[in-house]
């Protein structure tokens, strides 16, 4: 459900994604919109039993895809508020929970398939 949401976020506040997106990566708000799809569309797919494995291993493909993003952000100011010493909040993403998405997508890949 919650890949879901987030796709609907694509579209919702493009801007989130679009500033974070490398430049030499091609046309930043086709690459959200692709992005914002593909999360819908997987995330819809672990909800379908038979479909339960490819939905999680293109959300594990997708979240390798998106590590670029993750590491464009370090050279983005990151701020939350008027607070912009948060460059931890990167690294805990970059190391800690973009890794336990994959665990978890790995995860849903084999259990409960039709």
């Amino acid at each position: 459900i919650l890949y879901i949401l987030a796709g609907f976020n694509h579209f919702r506040n493009p801007e989130t994604y679009i500033k974070i997106i490398p430049a030499n990566l091609g046309d930043a708000s086709m690459i959200n919109i692709v992005a914002g799809i593909a999360e819908i569309i997987l995330g819809v797919a672990v909800c379908i039993k038979p479909l339960r494995r490819l939905g999680a291993y293109g959300i594990i493909l997708m979240l390798l895809a998106f590590i670029p993003a993750h590491i464009y952000m370090f050279s983005q100011p990151f701020c939350i508020g008027s607070n912009c010493d948060l460059q931890w909040v990167l690294w805990l993403r970059l190391l800690i929970f973009q890794p336990l998405l994959i665990y978890w997508a790995w995860r849903v890949s084999r259990t409960c398939v039709a």
